[in-house]
């Protein structure tokens, strides 16, 4: 089974109002607020490709995107 690793976040500035609805879902605080109270993904190392941010953001101003990386069958 393939695993999905992340290749950015893409936040629409102009759509994001700072409700922080994508803050409160991330399981690991992949994001936070910036300075004019807009999402922004501050440590994107962290994310698992969950997309609830993405699913449960009003204004559709966040978006995931993967890259698949296949599992090596060993042996």
């Amino acid at each position: 089974m393939a695993k999905r690793k992340l290749k950015e976040h893409r936040i629409n500035r102009e759509w994001c109002k700072g409700c922080g609805i994508c803050i409160e879902f991330c399981a690991k605080k992949v994001l936070e607020m910036d300075q004019e109270d807009k999402a922004q993904a501050v440590r994107p190392e962290d994310c698992v490709v969950c997309k609830l941010c993405e699913m449960r953001c009003p204004d559709l101003a966040i978006e995931v995107v993967a890259e698949e990386e296949v599992e090596e069958d060993i042996g």
